[in-house]
């Protein structure tokens, strides 16, 4: 393994808000984690577009003089 496949693991560990990756893991090429790191990275902001989404619909539910304070609350 060389230090392509270190830096990959780095990187997923980085994905993964820092925690190591199963060892199991070091077992797989250093392509194959780089596309790992970067399927949870696209995860991780397709979840975040989603919640944003989610959150600016709710925000309609507030009445309309109400709904400036509470984004700022939320979205601080």
């Amino acid at each position: 393994m060389g230090e392509q496949h270190g830096q990959e693991l780095e990187r997923l560990a980085g994905e993964l808000g820092g925690v190591r990756p199963p060892g199991s893991f070091a077992g797989l090429a250093g392509a194959e984690l780089a596309r790992l790191a970067d399927a949870v990275r696209d995860e991780r902001a397709r979840q975040a577009g989603g919640l944003n989404e989610a959150a600016e619909e709710a925000l309609k539910l507030v009445p309309g003089l109400a709904r400036g304070a509470v984004r700022k609350v939320l979205f601080r």
